[in-house]
């Protein structure tokens, strides 16, 4: 009887770990769509961009204090006036496509209004990282199938067990994918606003 509950207990462990996985991509997913820059100030931009001070990579959040006080501009102020020409430097050095004014105190990133084709591109882009996440969700998916098979042919579940947890798994990568596309639209949706 232990070993019984001890085979179940390692199928939920299994299954919580695919659902853990399936997580996972939706939250990478996520962050990449919050780099995507839509028109508007958005600090997560940012995120990636690292500074030389005292001679170690930082991220320019641990140097400075981000905020944005319109709607198209992201003031950076950093706590130490001499890392100021090294966050100017970084921030030309990255692929953001943003240039920095820098006024000897703060500096300023100005954020233009993106034009049809740039939005319809961004579009693009975005589907195509909402593909990729699919594919992740649906390979994770395939792993679980695949364990639910080997479980059935070694004996450890039966063919009703074998096609309860397939189920159990497609339920998991619909939900997943339904909040990957419910993300996709609502990230579409805030680049094509004007």
């Amino acid at each position: 009887m232990l070993e019984d509950r001890g085979e179940k207990f390692e199928r939920k462990v299994n299954m919580e770990n695919l659902e853990d996985r399936m997580q996972k991509t939706v939250n990478v997913y996520a962050q990449n769509l919050s780099e995507i820059r839509a028109g508007r100030a958005n600090p997560t931009i940012l995120n990636k961009i690292s500074v030389e001070y005292y001679g170690v990579p930082t991220p320019i959040n641990q140097v400075a204090g981000i905020s944005v006080p319109e709607a198209r501009t992201i003031v950076i102020q950093p706590w130490d006036a001499s890392v100021l020409k090294e966050i100017e430097k970084a921030i030309l050095a990255s692929d953001i496509g943003l240039n920095p004014n820098n006024d000897g105190k703060v500096i300023r990133l100005n954020f233009p209004d993106l034009t049809e084709e740039k939005r319809r591109d961004l579009v693009k882009d975005i589907k195509k990282i909402a593909e990729d996440a699919r594919v992740s969700v649906r390979s994770i998916r395939r792993d679980g199938m695949d364990e639910a098979k080997n479980l059935q042919k070694s004996g450890e579940l039966t063919e009703d067990g074998k096609t309860e947890r397939e189920d159990k798994v497609q339920k998991l990568t619909d939900k997943y994918i339904g909040e990957i596309d419910k993300m996709l639209n609502d990230k579409e949706q805030e680049i094509m606003k004007v």
